[in-house]
């Protein structure tokens, strides 16, 4: 099977897509899709650059599932807002090229990747490292996409188990560890 993990960003956004074949992790690629280029008020123009920029990821990878953090709610209503709307985006682009996607919190991610979730971004690039052999460090974007490929190969099997054992209903799978899974 293969994954993509998306970390949404208005401004950046990390992709990370790795294989799992029983509970063997495989590299794939890893990367950003920036939007920096364009004017801070063209939030349009930016949205399109997401847009565009994972459905060619998905193109180009094929991947089998997908996984996106869910946004957490900042001190600033507005940076939520942007945050939210880079994410739409990205789940757009997903569910436009027909993949199942699955949603972690960044706390989530990192108790899975680190075994806390107050985990600081150097230790989840490590581990990330680690997990997949890799020579270098991801950038930190590209790692927290990683990471939710990675706990999505391990806890989206679970998921999938509680999901034939009863049917879940939004509500009620949102509320298994604030994990959602569509």
């Amino acid at each position: 099977m293969r994954i993509l993990g998306i970390d949404p960003g208005l401004q950046t956004t990390g992709f990370g897509v790795v294989d799992v074949n029983g509970h063997q992790l495989s590299y794939v690629a890893s990367g950003t899709i920036r939007t920096t280029q364009l004017a801070r008020g063209d939030l349009p123009g930016r949205l399109k650059v997401l847009f565009e920029g994972v459905t060619e990821v998905v193109k180009r990878y094929q991947p089998d599932q997908a996984t996106v953090e869910i946004v957490f709610v900042n001190v600033n209503p507005q940076s939520t807002l942007l945050l939210g709307q880079a994410r739409g985006a990205a789940l757009a682009a997903l569910v436009s090229q027909d993949l199942p996607v699955a949603e972690y919190t960044a706390l989530q991610m990192k108790k899975a990747m680190v075994g806390h979730g107050r985990a600081a971004k150097n230790q989840v690039q490590e581990m990330v490292r680690r997990l997949l052999q890799l020579p270098g460090l991801p950038g930190s974007d590209a790692a927290d996409a990683l990471g939710l490929a990675i706990t999505h190969a391990h806890a989206g099997a679970a998921m999938a188990r509680v999901g034939e054992v009863a049917e879940l209903q939004r509500r009620q799978h949102a509320m298994y560890r604030s994990g959602r899974s569509y």
